[in-house]
């Protein structure tokens, strides 16, 4: 593993920081202010994404994404995460890679759409009694014919008030297993406007102002065979296999917006005067600022190890549950210290620390909550003992 940039990283990294700094930062105290982002800015910022070939570059050429290797992938998704969420998400759209795994009608579909800033989708899993035991879940599909008729509501689901449809994962069956009944989980496409399909307003979120959460409620939504992504029942291996580094995302966002906190407060402390000096002197600053920078270290070496590991077809699990567990809870902890060094004024909108402080909250949360994450690491290392 080499830690030096390649010349394409570089250039990568700089464009995407560039980008950021001049169309999304302008824009956050409005997103933040009013927890609302207007689709003019969407569709102007989106068009300069594209023009700057920034949109969508998390896919593979073959279908006219960036073709980027992991690492490099989660460099550039580094320097989007230090803006507003909903600006980064929204306005220089990722479309979920699970859309590679649709048919070629599929892709023509949801994903070429997407792709060209035309569709947005959306991924439904969790449900008001189904977080992290997603195979509790309670929605269901059952056939008639050849159709599905789906049942059940999803909640905290992301942007489903922009998507033009849904991926959603719904129980089809239970089967017998050594260790009891399972459910068997299909991944369906619906799209918005079908009989039966609902999109309700979710919930006001102290993270991520702007990115909007729905819920979504289907009564006997009807939909065709055709709508179902991969196999019948293997809905889990169809996120297990396409969704995998969503965690190593997660991480790597992390590190973007702890890298700004940090900047934001080494610079306070080489300016600001207390008691005739600046405060940066003070070992109650200075050490603050370095287990800040250590700890951002360690996160970053964490996470581009886990993502070399992935591009050599070696990671584990665990891997990527470590990068993911230590980043959140290192953004946690540097959000929190900027703000204690910049004292009263680090709570103040003029500031993007508020933000991030409360943004970071989140990250312990979402895409596998940090207890989740010790279960995984705890269960690779007890596994080879019988545990």
């Amino acid at each position: 593993m080499h830690f030096a940039m390649t010349d394409e990283q570089s250039m990568i990294v700089e464009s995407t920081r560039a980008f950021v700094e001049r169309e999304l930062y302008p824009h956050e105290a409005l997103v933040e202010r009013t927890g609302h982002l207007p689709r003019e800015i969407i569709q102007e910022v989106k068009a300069k994404a594209i023009e700057a070939g920034l949109y969508a570059a998390n896919m593979p050429e073959e279908v006219g994404g960036a073709g980027l290797d992991t690492l490099t992938w989660l460099m550039y998704e580094k320097e989007l995460g230090r803006a507003n969420y909903a600006l980064h998400w929204t306005c220089v759209a990722r479309p979920s890679n699970i859309l590679l795994a649709g048919t070629d009608e599929q892709k023509k579909k949801y994903l070429y759409p997407c792709m060209a800033g035309e569709k947005w989708d959306c991924l439904a899993m969790t449900e008001p009694g189904a977080g992290s035991d997603l195979r509790g879940m309670a929605a269901t599909a059952r056939q008639e014919g050849s159709d599905w008729i789906l049942n059940g509501t999803k909640h905290f689901i992301s942007h489903a008030d922009i998507a033009d449809f849904a991926i959603v994962f719904m129980a089809t069956g239970v089967e017998e297993t050594p260790r009891g009944p399972k459910k068997k989980i299909t991944a369906f496409f619906v799209d918005k406007g079908a009989p039966g399909f609902t999109v309700r307003d979710g919930y006001q979120n102290v993270s991520h102002r702007g990115y909007t959460n729905q819920v979504l409620e289907f009564d006997e939504c009807r939909l065709p065979a055709s709508a179902v992504l991969g196999e019948v029942d293997k809905g889990f291996e169809v996120a297990n296999t396409w969704l995998g580094a969503t965690r190593l995302q997660v991480a790597a966002t992390c590190l973007g917006r702890a890298e700004r906190a940090l900047q934001h407060a080494v610079e306070y402390a080489a300016e600001r005067q207390q008691f005739g000096q600046k405060i940066g002197k003070f070992q109650g600053v200075s050490f603050k600022l370095a287990d800040m920078a250590l700890e951002l270290k360690a996160a970053h070496l964490l996470t581009w190890e886990a993502a070399w590991k992935f591009d050599q077809g070696t990671v584990t699990e665990a891997d990527m549950s470590m990068a993911k567990l230590k980043a959140t809870e290192m953004l946690a902890m540097v959000a929190d210290e900027a703000i204690q060094i910049h004292g009263g004024m680090g709570l103040m909108d003029e500031l993007p620390l508020e933000r991030i402080w409360r943004d970071a909250r989140v990250e312990r949360i979402w895409e596998g909550t940090s207890e989740i994450q010790r279960h995984i690491i705890s269960r690779e290392l007890l596994r080879p003992h019988g545990g």
